[in-house]
């Protein structure tokens, strides 16, 4: 590749409401996509920090770090569902 990159000037009035639909749910896919990334980033940020405290010295995790790493993961996902069925209840009960 040299670089440069050149981008059609697409006018979004000229597509189709077909069109249009499926770029919609594509631009949605990827956002979501990215959000599941960068979920799965801090995820892997917060819990190595937490539980990886010795000196990495073999290609595998130690018997303290395995366990901290999934239970790390499983209550950061308990705390995430707790938090969103709460606030479906607040948005219900409005």
């Amino acid at each position: 590749m040299d670089g440069s990159s050149s981008t059609p000037d697409i006018n979004l009035n000229d597509l189709s409401p077909n069109d249009k639909k499926e770029l919609q749910q594509f631009v949605t896919n990827e956002a979501q996509k990215a959000k599941i990334q960068s979920t799965v980033h801090y995820l892997t940020d917060m819990c190595w920090k937490r539980c990886i405290t010795s000196r990495i010295s073999s290609g595998s995790m130690d018997s303290y770090e395995r366990p901290c790493m999934e239970n790390c993961v499983d209550r950061y996902i308990d705390s995430q569902v707790a938090v969103l069925k709460h606030l479906d209840k607040l948005r219900n009960s409005s």
